[in-house]
């Protein structure tokens, strides 16, 4: 009998930890012409998760897409990663997905075909519980594996929840936990020994379904997903965007209690340090706050929680209805201030009023 394949040996860099680093974007962002299409709502300015093109004043199209090398080592896993990663950028926009295609990179003199066909069996199963079909794609010869979705979704003009509308005095709401990359890292490099890959493939393939379907309905001033920036740099955007600054209290963060374990072991992906090099620049954290635990905050997720910048009085509701629904991660980590624009402060405990 031979051994499984283990697809994250083939693969240099893991999931979204694999995206090009915020700084290296943000440079290249402001040389595209402007968008001056008015059906545009959502274009690439202010670094939101997908785009939203007005079809009517009822309708609008969510449009996005998302790829990466293997996260996990098993096939059928990496694919429903995959897919419920690139699903998630629609539910960030307070939209519905209707549609996908996969986008396909694959060593076909390196793996056998019934790999390939695990990968989109995976998909396909994650976004049938989604409501969808992935109704085609396309696919090229690479060296490493690669596998994602273009997806198109729904939303009503009226409802888009963009990331550039947070308030002074929100409260932010967090619906997965943290940790993913690290955990991922750790089992990728055969380093796992708390054996947290298990946990983290289960965040990993849950749907955001429930969590935006809640936040859609209750209303959020901003949403966004927490993937490759990690969970500051993704606040950083929104922040940046909205003009506004925010406060993160670390003991409210829901983490994988083995990440920070492998963080002060040194297990850190190389995205993740990415993220905290460029985020020292709008990033204060409080004396007692260590490097690793700023890692783990900074940690390069993949198919991450939205993260919901809510009104006060709507927050303590909004957390309950998601433990209800099924969000049991779900958790109040900070709140927007009237800070300069992008500027997060961390600070170890603090209490929260909503």
């Amino acid at each position: 009998m031979t051994d499984p394949v283990r697809l994250t040996q083939f693969a240099k860099r893991a999931g979204c930890a694999a995206k090009q680093p915020p700084g290296y974007l943000l440079s290249i962002l402001p040389s595209l012409p402007l968008i001056t299409d008015p059906n545009v709502l959502v274009g690439c300015a202010t670094g939101d998760d997908a785009a939203v093109y007005r079809l009517s004043d009822e309708l609008a199209l969510v449009l996005t897409t998302d790829f990466f090398t293997p996260i996990v080592d098993d096939p059928y896993d990496f694919g429903a990663v995959a897919a419920a990663n690139a699903l998630s950028d629609v539910y960030a926009m307070g939209g519905k997905p209707l549609t996908a295609l996969s986008l396909v990179g694959f060593p076909d003199a390196a793996l056998p075909p019934e790999v390939l066909i695990e990968i989109l069996r995976g998909a396909s199963d994650k976004a049938a519980e989604a409501g969808i079909a992935i109704v085609g794609g396309h696919t090229i010869k690479s060296e490493e594996p690669i596998f994602g979705l273009a997806v198109v979704g729904t939303v009503a003009p009226g409802r888009v929840m963009a990331n550039d509308k947070a308030q002074p005095g929100d409260v932010l709401i967090l619906t997965k936990s943290l940790g993913l990359g690290i955990i991922t890292t750790a089992a990728k490099n055969g380093a796992d020994n708390l054996g947290a890959i298990t946990a983290a493939i289960g965040v990993m393939t849950t749907l955001n379904r429930a969590a935006g379907e809640v936040i859609a309905r209750i209303g959020a001033h901003a949403l966004t997903d927490v993937t490759g920036f990690g969970l500051l740099g993704h606040l950083r955007n929104v922040t940046a965007a909205s003009r506004v600054g925010a406060r993160v209290c670390l003991d409210r963060v829901p983490v994988l209690a083995a990440a920070w374990q492998y963080a002060r072991d040194g297990i850190v992906p190389g995205g993740t340090h990415a993220n905290h090099r460029f985020l020292a620049d709008w990033v204060t954290y409080a004396p007692d706050i260590s490097k690793e635990e700023q890692l783990v905050l900074c940690d390069a997720q993949t198919s991450g929680g939205l993260l919901a910048a809510v009104a006060p009085d709507q927050a303590e509701h909004m957390l309950a209805s998601l433990r209800a629904g099924g969000v049991l991660d779900a958790a109040i980590i900070g709140t927007i201030e009237p800070a300069s624009a992008g500027r997060i402060a961390v600070v170890r405990s603090q209490r929260v009023d909503a």
